[in-house]
């Protein structure tokens, strides 16, 4: 017996990535429906080789179905997950509006997969943020050795990241470039073509970035509160595909080749670490791929029992859509859909 599952913001990048998961990973879904917005109701959307037509989410009965993956950002999210959880149908939420309640679990399933069986205060799981979803999977197996203290980490994040309107504006900006046309800026705060912007989010007091804080926070629920984190992030001009520069400091010691086998071996992670030309992986060769990938790893000379390491991850799955559906994954394994678990 298959669940029934609604996909919220269905029309958007992470909403039909996460149709695409569902389909690419057989998830046992009896009906899958998609809704949106009354703008884009009757919009057609891919299913596999089925075709879906947006429903009203302003009308539709979500006690009729039993997970609901929602996608349609932190305003609607925060009117409607409340009000869907009562109806007994689980949502599982790619914004930000939940993430740090204590009440809503915020779940990698690589990383803390107990932390789902919290999630029935509201009946809502949080996605955490794509540059901290990759960024965690590659931490866990190395905490789990030898302690983090310390990360220092610069993010390299693609213009997807800011959604459609942050990939258009850097196709038309790269475009008018060649052409000589006049250089318009909409979604970015300065010309992203060809340049790389170090503010993602809003500024806060302390002159770090909401993104940056993000990354903190999220890193300390998720993982270990007792890890010190900074972070720099940076939108860059690729389409899909986050990177990331991560410097470790451990409270013990631990050599680059072994934390090279303990990530070889670790859920999630695809280790590419040739010292030689092409030896590592860039964003786009990270695209519609569901791991996240580790190279260059290294001893950072600098502090004692240091390490560095080069990450990359597709941001519209592992970041978002991927780790939704595995978190689905994972409460179907523990039984915990209400109808199944009867």
């Amino acid at each position: 017996m298959g669940l029934r599952v609604a996909v919220v913001g269905a029309t958007g990048n992470v909403g039909r990535e996460m149709l695409e998961i569902l389909h690419e990973r057989l998830f046992p879904a009896d009906e899958v429906i998609a809704i949106a917005s009354r703008r884009s109701v009757g919009v057609e959307v891919s299913y596999g080789e089925k075709t879906l037509k947006c429903k009203d989410l302003e009308t539709f009965d979500f006690s009729t179905v039993d997970l609901v993956l929602m996608s349609a950002g932190g305003t609607v999210s925060k009117e409607w997950s409340p009000k869907i959880g009562k109806t007994g149908a689980v949502v599982i939420d790619n914004s930000s509006a939940w993430r740090m309640d204590p009440r809503v679990p915020l779940i990698v399933p690589e990383v803390n997969p107990d932390a789902v069986d919290g999630f029935d205060q509201l009946n809502i799981i949080a996605n955490p943020n794509c540059s901290t979803a990759q960024l965690v999977v590659a931490l866990k197996p190395l905490h789990d050795r030898a302690k983090i203290k310390r990360v220092v980490v610069s993010t390299y994040q693609s213009v997807s990241g800011a959604g459609k309107d942050g990939m258009d504006e850097l196709w038309t900006q790269t475009r008018a470039l060649f052409v000589n046309d006049e250089i318009k800026r909409e979604k970015f705060t300065k010309q992203i073509a060809f340049n790389v912007i170090p503010h993602i989010d809003v500024f806060m007091e302390d002159g770090f970035t909401k993104e940056e804080w993000k990354m903190t926070a999220e890193t300390k629920k998720i993982l270990d509160p007792a890890i010190k984190l900074t972070a720099t992030c940076v939108r860059v001009p690729v389409f899909v595909g986050h990177s990331e520069a991560v410097n470790v400091e451990f409270e013990q010691e631990l050599s680059d080749t072994e934390a090279q086998e303990i990530l070889r071996e670790a859920p999630g992670i695809m280790l590419v670490d040739n010292r030689d030309d092409g030896g590592y992986i860039t964003p786009v060769e990270s695209v519609g791929e569901f791991a996240t990938y580790i190279s260059r790893v290294r001893v950072d000379p600098t502090v004692e029992n240091g390490l560095a390491f080069w990450c990359v991850s597709d941001n519209l799955r592992k970041g978002a859509a991927l780790n939704a559906v595995q978190i689905a994954e994972l409460m179907l394994n523990r039984g915990l859909f209400r109808r199944l678990a009867a």
